[in-house]
């Protein structure tokens, strides 16, 4: 049997040793033990699993000193990053308690029996029920956000559906650690055994998603991970959901007025996102797209100066490491494309760092290798000499998570057609700012077509609980049978009745 071993990403070097791989029949138990809890924790109902993920939040604030100063060991990350990380992580927790409480997601919907122009009408009452168990795969660069007590997790036990969690090979210890602090804390607070589980292991990994007890799939890492996952769904004779986030470019236009307008302040600040946690965003500005000209120069001559100026970073691991390597080299070496500026070199060997890069290229001819994602701090700036130009190179930029517009004062035009061109390809579009760094609220979208994601749904944000939910309508059910929430003396979350909307009673 294989360990799993945490190392530290400074040194390259392997500092202890985790778990055993968790062999087919381990998995096999998670999954039935999660399935088993699954009508327990959708009973718990709405007020009661709130007042659960507000436990798991307070359990890992007490634990905050710990959890900060492990993932920092695993990610390199940073103490502060982390802190805040974990902030975040926290703060989604709760606020998919308030989601639970106001009751929309629900989309609770009752028609009642009467006559149509179609004839006779039964009694129908419509609402979102929990799937069942989730298989959630935290992700290399968000240790906690978008892992073990990530978005995933909670908005999956926010529906009502058990999670058992696919501990990332970067952080390993890491995800232990949050995954005994949950599962004691949802323990105590009553919640049922089996509401959570871990499993450790590429090939475990592999079974958590083949196992017929589990109902969808959450996962956030690269393209040919999530294909790779895809084809054990396709395989399985009840294919299910599987909801990744993938690869993104995230290209960002700068309009010739607001190049003229603050063309250092845009370049300076480009290069702070997409070196931002060494370049390992899955939002970092990949390609963006500059005018030609003295203003434009300024642009690139700011992040030109900003490159230079850079540290060496450190990466997650060893593979995210000699891909950023691989892929740098062979950028630069690409016909049309030249390196404007490298960052400082590292201090000593050892340890899997990253050498920050700006390369260039021109809209005409632009070599279709620069629109790939480069996990790592690298951008290459496309420089354009019109709209036309501008245009054409944006229809061949794949589909991204975001989109960046960066325009002048009280400009429309230009910008509009630019929105216009980058709707169909973006999930967020953003202006006169940076898309390293998603708010999680209700109005956030975190995800887009494909390369991005695979998915319609988001995975920020309090939407992401639709992806575990699933409607049912209920046809001329006795009132003693009917969920409380479609019963019609039920208060206090917003319904549609008869086709009108009520948003407090009834």
């Amino acid at each position: 049997m294989t360990d799993v071993v945490s190392t530290d990403p400074r040194t390259g070097q392997a500092v202890e040793t985790v778990a055993p791989e968790t062999t087919p029949q381990e998995v096999a138990a998670l999954c039935e033990a999660a399935l088993a809890a699954a009508p327990a924790l959708e009973d718990l109902g709405r007020e009661r699993r709130a007042a659960l993920l507000e436990a798991l939040a307070d359990a890992l604030e007490a634990r905050r000193e710990d959890v900060v100063a492990l993932a920092d060991r695993e990610t390199a990350l940073g103490q502060g990053r982390l802190n805040g990380e974990l902030t975040r992580t926290t703060y989604q927790l709760r606020l998919f308690g308030e989601v639970l409480r106001e009751g929309s997601y629900l989309e609770a919907t009752i028609d009642h029996a009467g006559d149509t122009p179609m004839g006779p009408r039964p009694d129908l009452r419509r609402m979102l029920v929990a799937l069942g168990p989730v298989a959630v795969f935290g992700a290399s660069n968000f240790p906690l956000a978008f892992s073990v007590p990530g978005g995933d997790t909670a908005s999956a036990l926010a529906a009502g559906c058990p999670v058992v969690v696919k501990a990332h090979s970067s952080h390993p210890a890491t995800s232990r650690l949050c995954f005994e602090v949950m599962s004691a804390a949802a323990r105590e607070f009553g919640a049922p055994e089996g509401t959570l589980g871990i499993v450790f292991g590429q090939q475990a990994g592999a079974d958590l998603v083949a196992h017929p007890a589990v109902r969808a799939v959450g996962f956030t890492g690269s393209v040919t991970g999530g294909k790779a996952l895809l084809r054990i769904i396709e395989d399985r004779p009840d294919p299910i959901p599987f909801f990744g986030e993938l690869s993104s470019l995230n290209p960002l236009v700068v309009t010739p007025a607001a190049a003229a307008e603050r063309g250092e302040q845009i370049g300076r600040g480009t290069v702070a996102s997409f070196t931002l946690g060494a370049g390992q965003f899955c939002t970092k500005p990949g390609l963006l797209f500059v005018p030609s000209g003295p203003d434009g120069d300024a642009v690139v001559e700011a992040m030109t100066a900003a490159v230079r100026e850079a540290s060496a970073q450190v990466l997650l691991n060893g593979g995210i490491a000699a891909s950023y390597e691989r892929t740098s080299a062979e950028l630069s070496e690409q016909q049309g494309v030249t390196a404007l500026a490298h960052g400082a070199q590292p201090d000593g060997e050892g340890g899997f760092t990253a050498v920050p890069l700006l390369l260039s290229t021109t809209a005409v001819g632009m070599p279709r290798a620069v629109t790939e994602e480069c996990f790592g701090p690298l951008s290459t700036v496309v420089r354009y000499d019109d709209e036309k130009q501008l245009l054409s190179a944006l229809e061949e930029v794949p589909s991204s998570l975001t989109a960046t517009v960066h325009r002048g004062e009280g400009e429309t035009e230009l910008p509009a057609t630019v929105v216009r061109a980058l709707r169909p390809v973006a999930g967020r579009i953003l202006f006169d700012a940076y898309p390293t760094g998603v708010a999680v609220s209700w109005a956030q979208h975190h995800g887009g077509p494909w390369p991005s994601t695979n998915s319609q749904h988001t995975s920020v944000g309090t939407s992401a609980i639709r992806r575990f939910l699933r409607p049912v309508t209920f046809q001329a059910v006795p009132v003693e049978l009917l969920p409380p929430e479609l019963t019609d003396g039920f208060t206090g979350i917003p319904r549609r009745v008869d086709g009108v909307l009520r948003t407090t009673r009834g």
